[in-house]
C-alpha cells in the first residue's frame, strides 16, 4: 500500500508549489505543450441520455461532438450512486467511504463535508504548476477547509450544496431556504440572472484567463438535476413529447447548449485541439418527487440515482483530445470515474498524490480497444452500517447487498439481501440467482471482503 500523506494541507501546498518552482525531482511541472485539462461532470443524467449513447429523442450536438472528436466508454460506472461520494471518488481518485464520503454530505453552511486531507485532482493539477478553477456544483463540504478553495482551487464559482434555483440562487429543498451563490469563498448575488448563463461566462473568464498556460477546469454543471428548469427555445422544441420526458428533454438540451458556448470559446482562442475535456454524468437519472418522478433514459438497465443496480450506476461519458487521443472511436471495457485521476495524471505527466488510490490508468484502453480493463473486480458502498447497500463485480458476474430500486416503473418485488445476476445473460438485472448459483456468491463475498478489510 502507497504511503498515506499525512502533512497538514496549507503545508503540502506550500512546499508542492516550491518543488515545482525549483524544478524538484517528483514534481512535475507543466510547459506550453503540456495540454489543458476540462472535466464537465453532469448530474442525474440518464445512462442513455445523449444522442451518441442511444437516445432518439434528444438534440445532443455539442456532447455528439466531442464524441466525434474523441472516444466514448460504454461501460462506464460512476463511483457511487448519489451526489457528494461520486464527487469524491472522481476527485481524488479513491472508493468513496475511504475518501470520507460514503453519502451526501449537509447542503447547509458551517456543515464538513469531505475530509480537508483528501488529496484532490485540482491539487494535483497545482502541484504540477496549473491554475485550477471550479465552477458549479460543490456539495462535498461548506466550511472554508472543505469549500473548492480549501481543496486545491485558485478560482472557484458556483453552489456550495446540493442544488440551487437557476434564478433567485437559492436552495429551497430541504429548510431554512437561503441563498448559496460564492465566488472565492464570498458570497455573491446575482439576483434574476440564469445560472446557466453565469456559469459559462465563469468558464470563458476562466480559460481566457490562462489561455497562456494549462488549466485545469471542473464543470460540475448541476444539470439535469432538478429543478428542471430549461430555456424557453428547447421547451418549444420537446412540447410534444409526453410528461415528464419532456421537461427532463428541455434542461438536457439546455445544457448541451452551454457546453457548446465554452467549446466554441476553446476553438476560438486556438485551444481546443491541446485541451483534453471529459464529459460524464456523476451517476444515474433521478426518480425522486422533485423530478417529476423520472424523466431519464436509462434504457434496459434496472434502478436509478440512490441504488447500485446498473441504471443508478451506468453513465455516459466521453473523453476528448485531438492532439492526443484517437477520434470517432469507442471502448467497451469496465472503467470507473475513480480512474480518471491516475489516467489523467498519466495522460498530462503529472505526478500522482502519494496515496492509497482505487482508481487506474485507462491510458491504454483509450490507446487501443484491445487493452485489458484495469480492473479484475470492483466494490461500490452507499452509506455506512448493516443496512448500506453494496456491490461486487467480478467479469460478468455482480453480487448486491441489502438492494434497493426507486423506480416506479419496476416492481420491487422480493429483492432479499443478496442478488446475483450475470450481466452477460441478464443486463436488466430482473432476475435474481443467488439461490442457484452459491459458489459465485461466495466468490464475491470473500472479494467483497477483502475490499472491506482495505477500508479498514
Amino acid at each position: 500500500m502507497t504511503q498515506i500523506l499525512t502533512w497538514p494541507k496549507k503545508a503540502f501546498a506550500a512546499v508542492a508549489t516550491l518543488m515545482v518552482m525549483l524544478g524538484a525531482p517528483g514534481f512535475s511541472v507543466c510547459n506550453a505543450e503540456s495540454p489543458n485539462v476540462i472535466v464537465i461532470y453532469s448530474d442525474d443524467q440518464g445512462a442513455l441520455d445523449a444522442r451518441c449513447f442511444g437516445s432518439e429523442d434528444l438534440e445532443t450536438p455539442n456532447i455528439d461532438g466531442l464524441a466525434r472528436t474523441g472516444i466514448r466508454l460504454t461501460s462506464m460506472y460512476a463511483p457511487s450512486a448519489i451526489c457528494s461520494a461520486s464527487r469524491a471518488g472522481l476527485l481524488t481518485g479513491r472508493l468513496p467511504p475511504r475518501a470520507g464520503v460514503p453519502g451526501n454530505v449537509s447542503s447547509q453552511e458551517g456543515r464538513p463535508g469531505m475530509p480537508a486531507e483528501e488529496v484532490t485532482l485540482a491539487e494535483m493539477f497545482n502541484a504540477a504548476g496549473y491554475a485550477t478553477g471550479h465552477v458549479g456544483k460543490w456539495h462535498l463540504g461548506y466550511t472554508p477547509e472543505t469549500m473548492p478553495n480549501g481543496q486545491g482551487f485558485d478560482f472557484s464559482f458556483g453552489h456550495m450544496g446540493g442544488c440551487i434555483d437557476n434564478y433567485s440562487h437559492f436552495f429551497y429543498w430541504q429548510g431554512p431556504n437561503r441563498h448559496d451563490l460564492w465566488r472565492n469563498g464570498k458570497e455573491v448575488f446575482h439576483d434574476g440572472e440564469y445560472f446557466g448563463d453565469l456559469m459559462v461566462q465563469e468558464c470563458q473568464n476562466f480559460i481566457k484567463a490562462h489561455r497562456d498556460h494549462p488549466f485545469f477546469l471542473y464543470w460540475a454543471i448541476n444539470w439535469p438535476h432538478y429543478p428542471l428548469q430549461g430555456t424557453s427555445k428547447w421547451r418549444e422544441r420537446y412540447r410534444e413529447l409526453p410528461h415528464p420526458r419532456d421537461k427532463y428533454a428541455t434542461f438536457i438540451s439546455s445544457m448541451d447548449e452551454l457546453i457548446g458556448d465554452v467549446v466554441s470559446e476553446l476553438e476560438a482562442l486556438g485551444l481546443r485541439d491541446n485541451t483534453l475535456i471529459v464529459f460524464q454524468s456523476d451517476h444515474g437519472h433521478s426518480v425522486e418527487e422533485r423530478a417529476f418522478f423520472g424523466g431519464g433514459n436509462p434504457g434496459p438497465y434496472r434502478g436509478a440515482k440512490g441504488c447500485l443496480f446498473e441504471g443508478g450506476l451506468r453513465v455516459p461519458s466521453v473523453v476528448s483530445w485531438p492532439a492526443g487521443l484517437p477520434q470517432g472511436e469507442s471502448r467497451d471495457q469496465f472503467a470507473v470515474g475513480c480512474d480518471w485521476l491516475p489516467t489523467l495524471a498519466a495522460l498530462t505527466g503529472c505526478k500522482l498524490p502519494e496515496r492509497y488510490l482505487d482508481g487506474k490508468d485507462l491510458s491504454a484502453v483509450l490507446e487501443s480497444k484491445e487493452a485489458k480493463s484495469p480492473h479484475d473486480d470492483w466494490y461500490w458502498q452507499l452509506g455506512t452500517g448493516p443496512n448500506a447497500q453494496w456491490a461486487v463485480r467480478f467479469g460478468e458476474w455482480k453480487l448486491l447487498g441489502n438492494p434497493r430500486d426507486p423506480r416506479p416503473d419496476r416492481p420491487a418485488g422480493k429483492l432479499g439481501s443478496l442478488f446475483l445476476v450475470n450481466l452477460n445473460e441478464d443486463p436488466g438485472e430482473l432476475s435474481n440467482v443467488a439461490g442457484e448459483s452459491d459458489g459465485e456468491v461466495q466468490k464475491l463475498l470473500k472479494i467483497r471482503q477483502r475490499w472491506q478489510e482495505t477500508l479498514e
